[in-house]
Protein backbone atom coordinates (compact mmCIF):
# COMPACT_ATOMS: atom_id res chain seq x y z
CA UNK A 1 0.00 0.00 0.00
CA UNK A 2 1.27 3.47 -0.88
CA UNK A 3 1.92 5.92 1.89
CA UNK A 4 0.08 9.24 1.99
CA UNK A 5 3.06 11.19 0.57
CA UNK A 6 3.25 8.97 -2.51
CA UNK A 7 -0.54 9.20 -2.93
CA UNK A 8 -0.34 12.99 -2.67
CA UNK A 9 2.44 13.08 -5.29
CA UNK A 10 0.41 10.83 -7.61
CA UNK A 11 -2.64 13.07 -7.16
CA UNK A 12 -0.59 16.21 -7.88
CA UNK A 13 0.83 14.62 -11.03
CA UNK A 14 -2.69 13.58 -12.15
CA UNK A 15 -1.95 9.86 -11.82
CA UNK A 16 -4.93 9.40 -9.49
CA UNK A 17 -8.10 11.48 -9.21
CA UNK A 18 -8.76 11.47 -5.47
CA UNK A 19 -6.31 13.07 -3.02
CA UNK A 20 -5.46 11.42 0.29
CA UNK A 21 -6.75 13.07 3.46
CA UNK A 22 -4.72 16.19 4.28
CA UNK A 23 -4.17 15.10 7.89
CA UNK A 24 -2.71 11.78 6.67
CA UNK A 25 -0.27 13.68 4.43
CA UNK A 26 0.78 15.94 7.33
CA UNK A 27 1.33 12.93 9.59
CA UNK A 28 3.32 11.12 6.87
CA UNK A 29 5.50 14.21 6.30
CA UNK A 30 6.20 14.51 10.03
CA UNK A 31 7.07 10.80 10.20
CA UNK A 32 9.38 11.10 7.17
CA UNK A 33 11.11 14.10 8.74
CA UNK A 34 11.61 12.20 12.01
CA UNK A 35 12.98 9.16 10.16
CA UNK A 36 15.41 11.34 8.18
CA UNK A 37 16.74 12.87 11.41
CA UNK A 38 17.14 9.47 13.06
CA UNK A 39 18.93 7.88 10.12
CA UNK A 40 20.92 11.08 9.41
CA UNK A 41 20.02 10.88 5.73
CA UNK A 42 22.51 12.70 3.50
CA UNK A 43 21.37 14.67 0.46
CA UNK A 44 23.21 16.96 -1.94
CA UNK A 45 22.25 19.96 -4.00
CA UNK A 46 22.53 18.13 -7.33
CA UNK A 47 19.52 16.01 -6.30
CA UNK A 48 17.39 19.17 -6.28
CA UNK A 49 18.38 20.38 -9.75
CA UNK A 50 15.28 20.67 -11.91
CA UNK A 51 11.72 21.98 -11.81
CA UNK A 52 9.40 21.29 -8.89
CA UNK A 53 5.73 22.34 -8.63
CA UNK A 54 4.46 23.18 -5.16
CA UNK A 55 1.39 21.11 -4.39
CA UNK A 56 0.84 20.72 -0.64
CA UNK A 57 1.59 23.03 2.31
CA UNK A 58 0.93 23.34 6.01
CA UNK A 59 0.55 26.63 7.76
CA UNK A 60 1.87 27.29 11.23
CA UNK A 61 0.34 28.64 14.40
CA UNK A 62 2.55 30.34 16.96
CA UNK A 63 1.82 29.11 20.46
CA UNK A 64 1.76 31.45 23.42
CA UNK A 65 1.97 28.92 26.23
CA UNK A 66 5.28 27.53 25.10
CA UNK A 67 7.90 28.60 22.64
CA UNK A 68 7.64 26.94 19.28
CA UNK A 69 5.44 26.39 16.30
CA UNK A 70 2.43 24.12 15.88
CA UNK A 71 1.47 22.95 12.41
CA UNK A 72 -1.85 24.08 11.06
CA UNK A 73 -3.99 21.99 8.77
CA UNK A 74 -2.36 20.93 5.53
CA UNK A 75 -3.93 21.67 2.18
CA UNK A 76 -3.50 20.94 -1.49
CA UNK A 77 -2.97 24.05 -3.60
CA UNK A 78 -5.49 24.94 -6.27
CA UNK A 79 -4.51 23.80 -9.74
CA UNK A 80 -5.55 27.26 -10.99
CA UNK A 81 -2.37 28.69 -9.47
CA UNK A 82 0.94 27.22 -10.58
CA UNK A 83 3.85 27.76 -8.17
CA UNK A 84 7.13 26.27 -9.29
CA UNK A 85 10.70 26.17 -7.96
CA UNK A 86 13.53 25.65 -10.43
CA UNK A 87 17.01 24.94 -9.13
CA UNK A 88 20.09 25.27 -11.33
CA UNK A 89 23.71 24.61 -10.49
CA UNK A 90 26.68 26.94 -10.44
CA UNK A 91 29.83 26.14 -12.33
CA UNK A 92 31.85 27.29 -9.30
CA UNK A 93 30.61 24.84 -6.68
CA UNK A 94 28.40 21.72 -6.46
CA UNK A 95 26.69 23.24 -3.38
CA UNK A 96 25.77 26.57 -4.99
CA UNK A 97 23.46 27.73 -7.72
CA UNK A 98 20.35 29.71 -8.42
CA UNK A 99 16.66 29.41 -7.68
CA UNK A 100 13.71 30.62 -9.71
CA UNK A 101 10.32 30.75 -8.00
CA UNK A 102 7.50 31.39 -10.46
CA UNK A 103 3.86 32.00 -9.69
CA UNK A 104 1.33 31.87 -12.53
CA UNK A 105 -2.30 32.86 -12.14
CA UNK A 106 -4.14 33.22 -15.40
CA UNK A 107 -2.20 35.63 -17.61
CA UNK A 108 -0.14 37.05 -14.72
CA UNK A 109 3.31 35.61 -14.04
CA UNK A 110 5.68 36.66 -11.25
CA UNK A 111 9.21 35.21 -11.18
CA UNK A 112 11.60 35.72 -8.27
CA UNK A 113 15.23 34.63 -8.67
CA UNK A 114 18.38 34.61 -6.59
CA UNK A 115 21.33 32.65 -5.24
CA UNK A 116 21.22 29.41 -3.23
CA UNK A 117 23.70 27.50 -1.12
CA UNK A 118 23.24 23.93 0.12
CA UNK A 119 24.52 23.12 3.62
CA UNK A 120 25.01 19.37 3.13
CA UNK A 121 25.70 18.47 6.77
CA UNK A 122 22.17 19.62 7.64
CA UNK A 123 20.35 19.15 4.28
CA UNK A 124 19.53 22.87 4.35
CA UNK A 125 19.13 24.97 1.23
CA UNK A 126 19.59 28.67 1.98
CA UNK A 127 18.28 31.15 -0.59
CA UNK A 128 17.53 34.79 -1.25
CA UNK A 129 15.21 36.29 -3.84
CA UNK A 130 17.04 39.31 -5.21
CA UNK A 131 15.44 39.89 -8.62
CA UNK A 132 11.91 39.95 -9.99
CA UNK A 133 10.25 39.66 -13.40
CA UNK A 134 6.59 40.54 -13.76
CA UNK A 135 4.64 39.87 -16.94
CA UNK A 136 1.05 39.91 -18.11
CA UNK A 137 0.10 37.76 -21.09
CA UNK A 138 3.80 37.53 -22.01
CA UNK A 139 4.27 41.31 -21.93
CA UNK A 140 7.10 42.27 -19.55
CA UNK A 141 5.92 44.81 -16.98
CA UNK A 142 9.01 44.85 -14.73
CA UNK A 143 12.42 43.24 -14.53
CA UNK A 144 15.11 44.13 -12.02
CA UNK A 145 16.46 43.95 -8.50
CA UNK A 146 14.10 44.06 -5.53
CA UNK A 147 14.60 45.21 -1.91
CA UNK A 148 18.31 46.06 -2.28
CA UNK A 149 18.80 42.86 -4.25
CA UNK A 150 22.11 43.79 -5.86
CA UNK A 151 23.83 44.26 -2.48
CA UNK A 152 22.15 41.18 -0.98
CA UNK A 153 23.20 39.09 -3.97
CA UNK A 154 26.82 40.25 -3.67
CA UNK A 155 26.89 39.55 0.09
CA UNK A 156 24.95 36.27 0.04
CA UNK A 157 28.04 34.08 0.57
CA UNK A 158 29.09 36.11 3.60
CA UNK A 159 25.79 35.74 5.44
CA UNK A 160 25.32 33.19 8.19
CA UNK A 161 22.58 30.60 7.85
CA UNK A 162 20.63 32.40 10.59
CA UNK A 163 20.48 35.51 8.36
CA UNK A 164 19.10 33.60 5.37
CA UNK A 165 15.77 32.09 4.39
CA UNK A 166 16.00 28.33 4.03
CA UNK A 167 14.32 24.96 3.54
CA UNK A 168 15.47 21.86 5.41
CA UNK A 169 14.94 18.98 2.98
CA UNK A 170 14.08 15.68 4.63
CA UNK A 171 12.76 13.76 1.65
CA UNK A 172 14.16 13.79 -1.88
CA UNK A 173 12.80 11.24 -4.35
CA UNK A 174 12.82 11.14 -8.15
CA UNK A 175 9.32 12.57 -8.51
CA UNK A 176 8.81 14.57 -5.27
CA UNK A 177 10.64 16.50 -2.55
CA UNK A 178 9.58 17.64 0.92
CA UNK A 179 11.01 20.22 3.30
CA UNK A 180 10.37 22.29 6.40
CA UNK A 181 10.70 26.04 5.96
CA UNK A 182 12.50 28.37 8.33
CA UNK A 183 9.10 29.46 9.68
CA UNK A 184 8.17 25.89 10.59
CA UNK A 185 5.70 24.93 7.85
CA UNK A 186 5.99 21.82 5.70
CA UNK A 187 5.80 21.66 1.91
CA UNK A 188 5.64 18.99 -0.77
CA UNK A 189 6.68 19.61 -4.38
CA UNK A 190 6.37 17.27 -7.36
CA UNK A 191 8.60 17.02 -10.42
CA UNK A 192 7.24 19.11 -13.26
Amino acid sequence: MQNAIEQAADYLQNKITKPPESQAVVEALIAAEKAAKQTKVDYNYLQLIGNWRLGFITGTKKTRKRAGVVLGAGKFLSKLVKIQLSYSKSEDSPDKGNVENSVEFGLLKIVLTGPVQFWSKKNILAFDFTRMRLSLSGLKLYQGYIRGGKDREENFDRQTLKQQAFFTYFLIEDNYIAARGKGGGLALWVKS
